[in-house]
This record gives structure tokens, C-alpha cells and sequence, in this order.
């Protein structure tokens, strides 16, 4: 980690803190989703679609497919606007900061619990708007927190992994609102308070959050927050600017004593490549496709899960909401499984490279396993969800948080290390906003599976885990890519930037 003093310590770690506890307590609540149906379903939410059938032995029957049926189209739309407007969101903080793209999605937050919080079963089709609410403030809490990492360079990928866990778990807030229903408490109240919590993000925002950005890697008087506009060493745009063009062009080994301007003229004989050539280039599209693949697999189970429960408990309400809880308890997990990939790509920290290897290079070795070991996940979790054995769920359920926490923390920490800081938020918003559109296919299988298959999603889940084979093309092709530089260093002398400001003064 870099030098810096006392009080910039306690600020660092006092944002940290707080950070994780904002993501870990509302960020990704949407994903709690199968917790929250069974509480609907209690309180009659589109139960109008509940209708009277009868079985071909001539036994009535109530048929709620046309229930299940709305409840995935909430999630379906909520997990697409989440991933959707994610480009808006990351154009939004890398044009105008931190404070303005947090206020945004602060309203959003606040506006989706209040709906929530005076919502009923008359009026379910409020769900269609506060859902999509909550989904996208509590992206962008989370998109705006990752840059925290920045402020630990030694551990940066550790800790963006570790606010994507906490967004992960964040999914078991609807557990508690379900355990607090089960004591008499509305689901109403529930959100009440955590549209109430808005006031703390809020104070967050202004006393613990920079206007604009955190640069990686900041220099040592760097404050913000409390202590904004305070420094006297430096500017700090200035300095930001410095550190984007150095991380972009892979010299992050920056002289603190030297003069800023002197090194940035320096760095900026490099070209650091545009927004275009990064979306068109070979990593983003199989990163693309790598991260679309494993997300549309989730967002299926998770929209699909209550009606499945239904299925394999044969409708019974006290095994399914046992399974409900499991599943929503495994969810806490998230915060403790995501570190491991951050230990991952962090792993040659500290280490001695081989010479003339940039940092870039020694990161995007490390993103190599990260990769892989989480197409593999995915691959395990997809085989197990798809055999109809109710008591093998409990694996599911495990295999299913440990890949989607590090999945979307290997998501954002890829996207750092591989591209230009100063492209981050619009390329992870491009990325998030792409896979979107695939992530609404789930709708479609969903339809098939209850008009075609007869509620069996069996043969729509062994085609899903024959695409996600296709996910290990991208850690390869990285490998591939990490070989050729290693043989191109060798041919050429390392960059010196210590040669380069002396022959420039």
C-alpha cells in the first residue's frame, strides 16, 4: 500500500468499513428475489392469475403458473436494467464523478423501497417499477465503492472482489425481511426502514466519498471527503490524469518527489488506446461472451428457483420455504468466498518480475487462473442444478454463490487490469450493458419451459451447461496472449522511466 499519514489512514479505512457494510446491507438486493416471492405469494401479489384446472384424473387443482410466470417477468426485467443501463451509469461516473452518480442512484434506491413500502396485492404491478428501481441505485453504489480499491494498491483486486461478495450477499437482506414477516412484521415496514437508510448513503456521500475519482495510484497527501479541497502538495486533477495515463500505458511506477507535470509529458509519449480499440478488441469480446454466458446460467436459476422448489418438494410450502432459507442463507456467504479470487489476482504482489515485465503483464498472469477456476465453477454449479434430485439443491445452492462471487468481482477486476483506468466505468458498463440483452433469453426459456416442457426446465439446463463450455475460450486466449508478450519482451529492452524524465530535462 502506499505511504500516506495517519489521518489518511483512518479516512482510508473509515471508507473502506463503510463501503463494504453499504454494499453488503443494499446494494444487491434484487438478487434475494426467490426469499421475497414466497412473502408475496403469502400477501396474494398477482394471485388474479392464480387459476382452477383440472388433472387428467379428474382431481381440481389450483394452477399459479400464470403467477410464477410474472414473477420471473419482474426479475427478468430487473436483471436486465441492472446489467442494461450500466453503460449510462459508467459513462455518467467517468464524465461527472463520484457524488453525482451516487445521488442518482441514492434516488433510485430511495424511490423503489418507498414504492415497495406502500405497494399490495391490489396494486402488484407497482413490482414492475420498484424492482428495476432498486436493481439499478444498488448497481451503481457498488460501481461507485470499487473504486475504494484504488486507495490499496497492493490489494486493489482483493478488495474489489471483496464489494462484489458484499453486493452478492447483500441478496439475504430479503431472508431477514422473510423471517420478520413470519414474526407478524409487513413486508411494508420492512421497506420502510431501508428506504429510511437512504439518509446514511446520503452522509456517505459527502463526508466519506471523493466529488470526482480516486486515482490509482494516489499519492500521499491524497484526501477527500472530510478533508476535500484540503491537500497542499498537489492538484488533484492533475494528479488523476497522471495516474490514468500511467496505468493505461503500464508504467505505474511513478517517481513521488519528481515533478507531476514533467512525468505526465513523459508517460504521454505512450499512446493510450482509445474506447473504440478497447471494445473492439479480442479481450473485451471474449470477455463478453465469458461473462454474458455464466450470468444468463444465474439469472435463470434465481428467477426459476421458487417454481422449481414447487416442482421437486411437490408443492409442499414447509420444504420449500426450509430450501428458500437455505438457499438465501448461503447468500451470506458471498463476502467470504470472494476474497479467495481477490487472493487470486493478487497473488504475485509484492513478488520480484522478471525483467522488463510491466505490472500489466504480471496482472493479467494472475487474471489467467482467475478465469479459468471461475468458468469451472460455473460448469459444476450448472451440472448439479440440472439433475431433479431436491436434496443435491443444497450443493446448487453453494457451488451457485462461490461462482457468482467471483464472477462478477473477477468481472470488474479484469476490466481494470486490462484496460485504461480512465475507461473503466464506461468499458464495465458496456460490458454489463451487452451481456444484458443475452441475460433476456432467460424469459424466453422460462416460457418454454412452462408451455412446452410441462414446468421440466431439464433439457433447457443441459443446453445451458453445453454453452458455458464456452467460457473457458477466454481464460485460453489470455494465456495465448500473456505467451506472446513474454516472447516480445525478451526481443526488445525494458522501458525505463527513470531514462526517459532524464533525457527529457
Amino acid at each position: 500500500m502506499q505511504r500516506c499519514g495517519g489521518g489518511n489512514k483512518i479516512l482510508y479505512g473509515l471508507t473502506l468499513a463503510t463501503g463494504i457494510a453499504e454494499c453488503l446491507g443494499f446494494a444487491g438486493l434484487v438478487f434475494g428475489f426467490a426469499s421475497l416471492v414466497f412473502v408475496l405469494k403469502q400477501d396474494g401479489y398477482f394471485s388474479q392469475m392464480c387459476v382452477n384446472a383440472t388433472a387428467a384424473n379428474n382431481t381440481s387443482y389450483t394452477d399459479c403458473s400464470g403467477q410464477d410466470e410474472h414473477f420471473s417477468l419482474v426479475f427478468t426485467i430487473a436483471s436486465f436494467l441492472i446489467a442494461f443501463l450500466s453503460l449510462p451509469n459508467g459513462y455518467l461516473f467517468d464524465r461527472f464523478g463520484t457524488m453525482v452518480t451516487r445521488l442518482l442512484g441514492i434516488s433510485l434506491y430511495a424511490i423503489g423501497t418507498l414504492i415497495m413500502a406502500f405497494s399490495s396485492a391490489a396494486y402488484s404491478l407497482l413490482l414492475f417499477v420498484a424492482f428495476p428501481c432498486l436493481a439499478v441505485g444498488g448497481i451503481i453504489l457498488l460501481l461507485t465503492n470499487m473504486q475504494i480499491g484504488n486507495l490499496f494498491s497492493a490489494h486493489r483486486s482483493t478488495i474489489i472482489t471483496i464489494y462484489n461478495g458484499a453486493f452478492d450477499s447483500s441478496s439475504s437482506v430479503f431472508l431477514i425481511v422473510k423471517v420478520l414477516y413470519e414474526q407478524n412484521i409487513s413486508i411494508q415496514t420492512s421497506f420502510l426502514v431501508l428506504s429510511f437508510c437512504s439518509i446514511i448513503h446520503l452522509l456517505r456521500t459527502f463526508l466519506l466519498m471523493p466529488r470526482t475519482h480516486i486515482p490509482y495510484s494516489p499519492p500521499s497527501d491524497y484526501s477527500y471527503g472530510l478533508r476535500f479541497g484540503k491537500s497542499d502538495a498537489r492538484d488533484k486533477e492533475e494528479t488523476e490524469k497522471m495516474r490514468q495515463v500511467a496505468t493505461a500505458t503500464g508504467l505505474a511506477e511513478l517517481d513521488e518527489n519528481a515533478d507531476a507535470q514533467g512525468q505526465l509529458e513523459n508517460i504521454s509519449e505512450e499512446k493510450v488506446p482509445s474506447f473504440r480499440s478497447c471494445v473492439q478488441s479480442w479481450f473485451f469480446l471474449w470477455h463478453l461472451l465469458w461473462l454474458s454466458l455464466m450470468q444468463l446460467r444465474h439469472y435463470l436459476f434465481i428467477g426459476t428457483l421458487n417454481p422449481t422448489l414447487n416442482r421437486l418438494a411437490n408443492n409442499d410450502p414447509a420444504l420449500v420455504s426450509q430450501f428458500t432459507n437455505a438457499f438465501a442463507i448461503t447468500q451470506l456467504c458471498g463476502i467470504l468466498c470472494a476474497p479467495w479470487n481477490g487472493v487470486l489476482l493478487d497473488r504475485h504482489k509484492g513478488k520480484p518480475r522478471a525483467p522488463g515485465e510491466t505490472e500489466r503483464e504480471a496482472d493479467l498472469r494472475s487474471a489467467v487462473v482467475s478465469l479459468f477456476v471461475t468458468a469451472l465453477q460455473c460448469l459444476l454449479f450448472s451440472v448439479c442444478a440440472t439433475v431433479p434430485v431436491l436434496p443435491l439443491q443444497y450443493l446448487t445452492f453453494v457451488l451457485q454463490v462461490l461462482n457468482r462471487s467471483f464472477l462478477y468481482g473477477g468481472h470488474a477486476a479484469f476490466i481494470s487490469i486490462a484496460f485504461p483506468a480512465c475507461h473503466f466505468g464506461k468499458l464495465y458498463g458496456t460490458v454489463m450493458s451487452l451481456s444484458a440483452l443475452i441475460s433476456l433469453l432467460q424469459y424466453p426459456c422460462f416460457t418454454l419451459v412452462k408451455n412446452s416442457l410441462n414446468g421440466d426446465p431439464f433439457y433447457v439446463d443441459i443446453a445451458l451447461t453445453f454453452l458455458v463450455l464456452l467460457v473457458f475460450i477466454h481464460p485460453l486466449n489470455v494465456f495465448l496472449h500473456c505467451r506472446r508478450m513474454s516472447r516480445e519482451r525478451q526481443k526488445r529492452p525494458p522501458v525505463n522511466l527513470g531514462l526517459l524524465t532524464e533525457a527529457k530535462t
